[in-house]
């Protein structure tokens, strides 16, 4: 289908950080989980970053970063190879949309300048060369994500969301004017969600995408294409790619008018060209291109120039960065000391994507394809980790049911001072990702590295559902979420209790979000795990369907079934009905602002919990949403599951740490 060219070699030429030789000196003999760590729950936030959307306009590249030590505000960043780093944004500005909630897309350079929306009151403004800013949206219930300028008609092309009306939210394309004049007017509607306006080289043609429920955009998509008059009024309309059953991914524009997008209509998200009315496949892999949209903003290729695509994918290795001939369909893989590449962007010569690998924190990377000069611009964490302290991820597959293998990433416990007694086996966290529609990957995770340094084993487990192998993998939660989900994760530890490389009596099972379901799915409706952790998780999948924000309102019609039809399959899947069968230890964490799982969900599980004198803690904060975001939200929560095991298995903590009350113990 392609052949493969020599591989192309980036030199790093500044900021890499390379990993230690393993030191030779005796070990203490300590029990697992009791081991003297050097990371701190302080340590972990302390200068951490949380790496965000990608822009390149020029030479420069732009990104957002959350700061947790600045209670969570995300900042607008900007490198250039002649001026260095700086911050765009100003201290009072907040770049951050909660458009579905999960947000994304805060932000937009282009020749007119920049724009972003603030997260204060969710408003559009335009960036001003005198470190002021300018309004361009009224002060009303409307959020904004998205947005790309049209230098023709100085106007702003941008997904609305109207909550003028909290039970009835509306999403929409909207053109803003871009003078200051708070002039808004819709251009598309009708459609359930709205995402990816681009406008063509010409300022011709549109391109965005829709959706309806139940679906969300990993199901189905569809990808249309609009003519736009010379005020951007549409004035016909075609859908060029799309179904209910096939999902589109990010469509661009070729400087040339071609247009490229990502579709899993062959069961894996592969790059499209449409041209002259016909769409061909670019280069057929079995291996994803694209992403779940959760978020705005997210980009898994860029066009270069005519014909000629940089692009990530991902396999079992991870992720895969190649250049792309379209014409000829040739490739060429680039080599980079990375496992795992995202957002990726590019401007002729200059690309840019966020980077990690199992030994490297995520970080900004921009590369100079002319001279192969890699520059790491920004870490997003400068806690450094001696490389004997370094447990690295190891991709594991195991039968969940027969025929039918599911994956991981296993993490040994390694700290170079101390090693187990002989005849002791680490205790085990088994990790359940968000989502369910998510991916765990091989990153250096630090949170990861805190539990392994201590002692603990972890196993980060992509269940059935999970994004990166497939549609196939994918739909195989389609009905059967907390069922094939705790399947996989309960399998993960015994395959690892077989294996001799986990305690029977010591396994932990944790996750947030829908995570969360599914670690307190598996402590009710089985009993493999003895203790476990719940991070603003779902108990109540009646209460969820009834009660949560728009994008997600019918995403359990997949995973569960409809509801109210299917109403005594939501309450027989319900761990909050059942937890006269959940006997062991659980620690609940829980935003009180949080609008996907709200707080109810948690304190129901907790009380039911006080009352049947099952261990229990219950760790609440407040100003905290879905994902915590402040450094002192972080640190207690790490810190108080840390002690909650403690006291849970009777391990000697290393570290001081605060006492959690724990009810029933």
């Amino acid at each position: 289908m392609f052949a493969k060219s020599k591989y192309i070699s980036a030199k790093i030429i500044k900021g890499q950080n390379e990993g230690g030789n393993l030191n030779k000196h005796s070990k203490q003999i300590k029990p697992f989980g009791s081991w003297k760590s050097p990371i701190s729950g302080e340590s972990l936030v302390r200068s951490s970053l949380g790496l965000g959307q990608l822009q390149i306009d020029g030479d420069k590249v732009f990104w957002t970063e959350g700061r947790p030590e600045e209670k969570g505000r995300t900042a607008l960043m900007e490198w250039s190879l002649s001026k260095g780093l700086k911050e765009v944004s100003q201290p009072d500005w907040d770049v951050r949309t909660k458009v579905h909630e999960y947000g994304g897309g805060a932000f937009h350079m282009s020749v007119a300048g920049g724009f972003y929306i603030d997260n204060r009151d969710q408003q559009l403004f335009k960036i001003l060369e005198d470190e002021k800013r300018q309004r361009l949206t009224p002060a009303d219930q409307f959020r904004y994500a998205d947005a790309v300028y049209d230098h023709y008609r100085n106007q702003l092309l941008v997904v609305g969301e109207d909550h003028s009306e909290p039970e009835d939210v509306r999403n929409m394309l909207l053109k803003v004017a871009g003078d200051g004049s708070l002039e808004k007017q819709v251009i598309a509607k009708g459609n359930d969600f709205f995402s990816n306006p681009r406008i063509s080289p010409d300022g011709n043609q549109l391109l965005f995408l829709s959706w309806d429920h139940p679906n969300m955009p990993w199901d189905g998509t569809q990808l249309w294409l609009r003519d736009l008059d010379q005020d951007g009024n549409i004035t016909k309309i075609e859908r060029i790619a799309g179904d209910e059953d096939e999902s589109i991914f990010q469509p661009l524009w070729d400087p040339n008018g071609d247009i490229y997008y990502i579709s899993d209509q062959t069961g894996w998200w592969n790059i499209y060209r449409y041209s002259d009315g016909h769409s061909s496949c670019v280069l057929e892999m079995e291996a994803e291109f694209g992403l779940p949209q959760w978020i705005f903003g997210m980009s898994t290729y860029a066009v270069i120039n005519a014909g000629e695509l940089i692009a990530s994918y991902k396999d079992l290795k991870g992720s895969h960065l190649i250049n792309i001939d379209v014409a000829s369909g040739t490739i060429q893989d680039i080599d980079v000391p990375f496992s795992e590449i995202d957002q990726i962007r590019a401007s002729q010569n200059l690309i840019a994507f966020v980077a990690s690998s199992t030994e490297q924190p995520p970080a900004i990377v921009a590369i100079d394809l002319k001279s192969n000069d890699m520059h790491i611009i920004r870490k997003s964490s400068e806690t450094q980790l001696h490389g004997d302290f370094l447990s690295r991820a190891e991709q594991l597959s195991y039968e969940s049911r027969p025929g039918e293998l599911t994956h991981a990433w296993y993490y040994a416990p390694l700290n170079r001072d101390y090693t187990g007694p002989e005849r002791e086996k680490p205790p085990l966290i088994v990790l359940s990702h968000g989502g369910p529609t998510a991916n765990s990957n091989s990153a250096l995770n630090m949170t990861i590295q805190y539990w392994t340094t201590r002692g603990f084993a972890v196993i980060d487990v992509n269940y059935s559902g999970s994004t990166g192998f497939g549609r196939k993998y994918r739909e195989r939660l389609n009905g059967t979420w907390g069922i094939r989900d705790v399947e996989d994760c309960t399998a993960a530890a015994k395959s690892l209790v077989q294996s001799g490389r986990a305690d029977p009596d010591r396994l932990i099972i944790k996750g947030g979000s829908a995570g969360g379901f599914t670690t307190l799915a598996a402590l009710t409706f089985n009993n493999t795990f003895t203790a476990g952790a719940s991070y603003f998780g779902v108990g109540d999948l009646e209460l969820l369907a009834r009660d949560t924000h728009k994008f997600e309102s019918r995403y359990l019609d997949q995973l569960v079934g409809s509801y109210p039809e299917e109403k005594q399959v939501y309450m027989d899947r319900s761990p909050i009905n059942h937890t006269d069968q959940l006997n062991c230890p659980v620690i609940f964490f829980q935003g009180l602002d949080d609008p996907v799982v709200p707080p109810n969900q948690a304190e129901r599980m907790v009380d039911a919990l006080k009352k049947r004198g099952v261990p229990v803690a219950y760790i609440p904060f407040e100003g905290e949403s879905h994902g915590f975001r402040q450094a002192s939200t972080k640190v207690k929560a790490i810190e108080s599951e840390y002690y909650f095991y403690t006291q849970i298995f009777g391990i000697e903590a290393a570290d001081k740490l605060e006492t959690v009350e724990i009810f029933n113990l």
